[in-house]
């Protein structure tokens, strides 16, 4: 690793910014999500809703019960609004110049009206920083602004009515037309935080400019 790579790491294991826990994105997760939230299952608090214009039925009854969206309002200075929330952090942990694909593929499967597909770009202090938008038809593809460190992923209904959750992806990279063809969409695999248990360094073999790193890590659970 080049030695910017190893003096951030190093801050992070020795705890020196913050006690933690750590949040580790796995490059090759198709689908950042944890499982049942992004299946539609389970506790409703998964979810955040714009004031009483969503209710959400169903998940509370049991850990692999369908969500139902209902949308009983739409103000009429903007729509109502519903995002994906994280359990630990503001959202979703990203960096800088990052791509995310953005769908929620079982609300349009089931022809909820949804207006735009959205992702709310946060800062590390949980203040937002910017939202960007698309049309709601298609899974939206967008960078990380500068100065994100996370992201709320959402939908803005225009029209009233009650549709199941179903399957929703937040994915890295460009990969809607792969999600638009594909016949089952991703499972969620989750961004759990972790706990850095044990670190080590030292140089590598022929090449004292840069270093091997060993992490040892254990998610931390509630």
């Amino acid at each position: 690793m080049e030695r910017d790579d190893v003096d951030h790491l190093d801050r992070l294991a020795r705890r020196i910014d913050s006690p933690g826990p750590v949040a580790l994105v796995d490059p090759l997760s198709r689908n950042l999500l944890s499982g049942p939230q992004g299946a539609g299952l389970g506790a409703t608090a998964k979810w955040s809703l714009s004031g009483r214009d969503i209710i959400l039925y169903g998940g509370d009854i049991g850990a692999h019960v369908p969500v139902t969206v209902s949308v009983e309002n739409v103000p009429a200075t903007a729509g109502a609004d519903l995002y994906w929330r994280h359990p630990v952090w503001p959202g979703y942990p990203v960096t800088t110049g990052m791509e995310l694909t953005w769908w929620a593929e079982g609300l349009r499967h089931s022809g909820a009206a949804i207006a735009e597909h959205r992702l709310e770009w946060i800062t590390t202090t949980g203040a937002v920083l910017a939202t960007d938008s698309s049309p709601g038809i298609w899974p939206m593809a967008s960078y990380v602004p500068l100065f994100a460190a996370y992201v709320r992923p959402g939908v803005r209904f225009s029209h009233i009515g009650m549709w199941e959750m179903g399957a929703s992806i937040l994915a890295m990279g460009d990969v809607a037309a792969e999600l638009v063809s594909a016949r089952v969409p991703p499972a969620g695999e989750g961004t759990p935080p972790y706990s850095i248990t044990r670190y080590s360094h030292a140089p590598s073999p022929g090449n004292g400019a840069l270093r091997d790193i060993a992490l040892e890590l254990v998610e931390v659970t509630r």
